[in-house]
């Protein structure tokens, strides 16, 4: 099939009915519905920069065993410069929507990269694993389908391990000739509802006796039995782009999802009641290393455009001739320089993978990920400090088409040096959408948790730095000029006739 334009996505989502309940209500089209509308219209322009003659060689490539086009994120990289491609790619993507989309195609798709590097590892659990996710890797990229995923257990009792819950974990429930059946629920779908395909893959967190819940595999999304269950939308009806420019547009809706005895053939199935094997995917798939080239980009331009917004927000009303307000900016402004630092020195330290391909190195891109969690909510902080009261009296638009407030509008809402209401009222807006509605709230949600604790995160970057043997060999180098303290004593100190002699 190849790349598909924005059009046959939607198409392809009207032609696949799916469970999908909002509100309390059944959604029969995801194309049109308010929940999901501005999203689908967002991937779909992502789609159609596949098509666009300017930017095709650079969101795109050949894939050289087929002659056809595939999304960029599907490349193998055989060299740094490879990386550079496809964070290019990301770049490109991530702009249409100010790296506000967490989820669009190429995460999955780069994910999918990083399962096929690595199937080796999924044969360790059976020869015909590992060629079922080579197979779907190459269906997903020929097909240009659109993944979305969900790896977290109901949130219920955290005490308990899944088989102590297993009424409502993902689970196998029965096993026959041509596949498996399986029940239970996973969170957080997001853009689940939208998506073409749901692969089910999981966090280190089984144990012993949890088998029957160490699955990976892929269903469609509109196959029979699954169930999604939408969160109360954040967009608000009837709201029009001038007030809510943001949250109108690339609000990512999040489901639960609800097997109810789903059957699974076996060539999707990919890993099968393996509780060591699925606890070490992301060890051993280095699925981090790809993941975090990709969502490093798009937080990069998240955070270019936030600080940009904030400077922009502080010019507006001259805040930013005071050295305090400097003093943040400059701070924010930091963190937009790591993060870029980090992304090329994670392509500049590529290291190789065991089929002849180079994949980013994981530790630059760890540390942001890391810190973003701590980083994105201090931009938002110094947003919201910054705007102050301006952000709680902003008029609606519908007040500048009231030619009794004309006068009123024009004077009382300006900004500095002339700046006119209109713009000022707009950019402030822009902001508070950003910082303040429900809809900017989830982005910063999504940033402290994107890649679970940020505490246990940071406890496992000391487990893995600890080890560093440059820190060591220095801390080692220098202990060694302190030298023996017997020793040091024995040739520096006088001796007790040298200080009899002194004495007299």
């Amino acid at each position: 099939m190849g790349i598909r334009t924005g059009q046959q996505f939607i198409d392809g989502l009207k032609n696949s009915p799916r469970d999908v309940w909002v509100r309390g209500e059944r959604v029969t089209d995801v194309t049109t519905h308010p929940a999901f509308k501005g999203a689908v219209e967002q991937l779909a322009a992502l789609y159609d920069t596949q098509h666009d003659p300017e930017l095709q060689d650079k969101v795109t490539y050949v894939v050289p065993e087929t002659g056809e086009r595939a999304g960029l994120a599907f490349m193998p990289a055989r060299s740094a410069d490879d990386l550079r491609k496809r964070r290019e790619a990301y770049r490109l993507w991530a702009e249409t929507n100010f790296g506000l989309m967490g989820r669009s195609p190429d995460f999955m798709n780069v994910t999918l990269l990083a399962f096929w590097e690595a199937h080796k590892d999924f044969a360790k659990g059976g020869e015909q694993f590992g060629e079922n996710i080579v197979k779907y890797y190459e269906y997903i990229r020929d097909n240009d389908l659109f993944l979305s995923h969900a790896l977290i257990t109901p949130q219920n009792d955290r005490s308990k391990q899944s088989s102590e819950q297993a009424s409502m974990h993902l689970r196998v429930v029965k096993e026959a000739e041509d596949g498996i059946y399986v029940s239970g629920a996973r969170m957080i779908a997001t853009l689940g509802p939208v998506s073409d395909e749901m692969i089910m893959y999981n966090l280190p967190q089984f144990k012993a006796g949890d088998e029957d819940h160490a699955l990976i595999f892929a269903v469609p999304t509109d196959i029979k039995g699954l169930r999604q269950i939408a969160r109360d939308p954040y967009y608000v009806e009837h709201h029009d782009s001038y007030d809510h420019p943001l949250s109108t547009r690339f609000e990512e809706n999040d489901s639960l999802l609800i097997f109810d005895n789903v059957f699974v053939p076996w060539e999707r199935v990919f890993c099968y009641r393996q509780v060591e094997l699925s606890n070490q995917l992301y060890s051993h798939t280095a699925l981090r290393n790809h993941t975090a080239h990709q969502t490093n980009t798009r937080a990069l331009v998240k955070m270019q455009f936030s600080v940009g917004l904030a400077i922009a927000v502080a010019k507006s009303i001259k805040a930013d001739q005071f050295l305090h307000v400097q003093q943040m900016l400059g701070e924010l402004l930091g963190y937009v320089e790591q993060v870029k630092s980090a992304l090329v020195r994670s392509e500049y330290e590529a290291e190789p993978s065991d089929v002849g391909t180079v994949r980013p190195s994981l530790a630059p891109l760890q540390a942001i990920r890391t810190m973003l969690p701590f980083a994105y909510p201090r931009v938002v902080e110094v947003l919201q400090t910054i705007g102050a009261g301006g952000f709680m009296l902003m008029p609606s638009g519908a007040d500048f088409r009231a030619p009794e407030l004309a006068d009123d509008m024009a004077l009382y809402y300006q900004g500095a040096g002339g700046m006119p209401s209109v713009e000022r009222v707009k950019l402030f807006k822009l902001a508070w959408d950003l910082a303040g509605e429900a809809f900017g709230q989830r982005l910063v949600q999504y940033e402290r948790y994107y890649a679970g604790d940020p505490v246990r995160n940071l406890a496992m970057n000391y487990f893995a730095g600890s080890r560093d043997s440059d820190m060591q060999r220095l801390v080692d180098k220098a202990l060694a000029l302190a030298g023996d303290p017997a020793e040091t004593f024995d040739e520096q100190a006088p001796s007790s006739a040298e200080l009899e002699v002194e004495v007299n």
